[in-house]
């Protein structure tokens, strides 16, 4: 594309800049935007923790502000967001993190009054997937979901383990799932989740088979602008995909389609799906954004985050219908040096 053709530079907000272990989304979802020819843009990060590694890195991220956690509430995070909008004047934020999502959801009319566009799920369509929800989502919509108990005290275990079996899942309530062989090691994911996410813990049967996850992107209308399955070919400890390759599966394509008209979806989503020994697939988790392997879609064909930016401005997209197979994604990290000057500014005065 020619320079005189390009958009005005547009400035981009996004969250979730923890490359860590377990990494956020951000980084992937910034990388993919920098990737689109359409736009020329400004990445504003927007982080929580001083020691979130995409806050350094000033070629991907030009500057960064930390913005209140979560459980501040709507109020808090709106006067943030009103003060870093009257200096960097945010065309599109976008953010990553599941806990998160309920506030900026809330304040997203907020957000448009402000000139700040968001491409989101409905509140209710978000409700409804959440985990806690998810038995009673399944149902409704006729996908195969795990059977599962949420629960709310310790004392609950042994009855759901004899009920299940071991394995079993013992999951967070937004992130982390362990799987368990016995009481004591359920007892002990179940505090361990509880002190870190909180109540209630969910439960799930553990079912045996190979891991897939889709990502895809709604228009909030029921269409499917992409749909990108990618099974993980190496996992972490934390269940982590630290490497995927993008395959072909009619199946799949059809989940995630019939997902989309069922919740008329808006915006990026993350279907994890656990595919059974006889085949059979599995809505393990609806995650509600990007995931943090979406950067393969850009290799795939598909460029879903700088995607959803067009839509989150107003423009006319076409849905993708090809994707390129046997794109394998593999994660890496490396050590990042920063001057100390830098951490103290962005402690201090939560600005970089």
């Amino acid at each position: 594309m020619k320079e005189k053709d390009k958009v005005k530079k547009i400035v981009i907000a996004v969250t979730a800049l923890n490359a860590i272990d377990s990494p956020g989304p951000g980084i992937s979802v910034i990388r993919a935007i920098r990737d689109c020819e359409d736009f020329e843009v400004k990445i504003i990060g927007l982080a929580y923790e001083s020691l979130e590694p995409g806050i350094y890195m000033h070629d991907i991220v030009d500057k960064t502000y930390q913005i209140p956690y979560p459980s501040a509430g709507t109020d808090a995070l709106l006067a943030r967001l009103h003060h870093i909008n009257n200096i960097e004047h945010i065309d599109v934020l976008i953010p990553n993190f599941d806990a998160e999502l309920s506030n900026f959801i809330k304040i997203s009319d907020e957000l448009g009054k402000i000139g700040i566009n968001t491409f989101l799920p409905r509140l209710e369509e978000f409700e409804a997937r959440d985990k806690v929800n998810l038995s009673k989502f399944g149902k409704k919509h006729d996908f195969p979901i795990p059977t599962d108990k949420v629960i709310f005290q310790v004392e609950e275990l042994s009855k759901t383990a004899e009920r299940f079996g071991f394995p079993l899942v013992v999951k967070g309530k937004y992130y982390d799932a362990i799987i368990c062989n016995s009481v004591e090691e359920a007892n002990k994911a179940f505090y361990k989740l509880q002190a870190k996410w909180g109540l209630p813990i969910i439960i799930q049967k553990f079912i045996r088979g190979t891991e897939i996850n889709v990502a895809l992107l709604g228009d909030g209308k029921g269409n499917a602008i992409s749909i990108i399955p990618m099974r993980k070919l190496y996992i972490t400890e934390k269940g982590k995909a630290w490497a995927g390759i993008t395959i072909e599966d009619p199946v799949l394509i059809d989940i995630a389609e019939k997902f989309i008209r069922a919740t008329k979806w808006q915006g990026g989503c993350e279907l994890e799906i656990m595919m059974s020994s006889d085949a059979k697939p599995f809505i393990m988790e609806v995650n509600p954004r990007f995931p943090a392997w979406i950067y393969l879609s850009v290799a795939a064909g598909q460029n879903q985050p700088a995607t959803l930016v067009k839509l989150a401005l107003g423009q006319k997209v076409i849905p993708f219908k090809k994707y390129e197979v046997g794109k394998v994604f593999v994660r890496y990290s490396w050590d990042m040096i920063i001057n100390l000057s830098e951490f103290q500014e962005i402690s201090g005065r939560g600005e970089l």
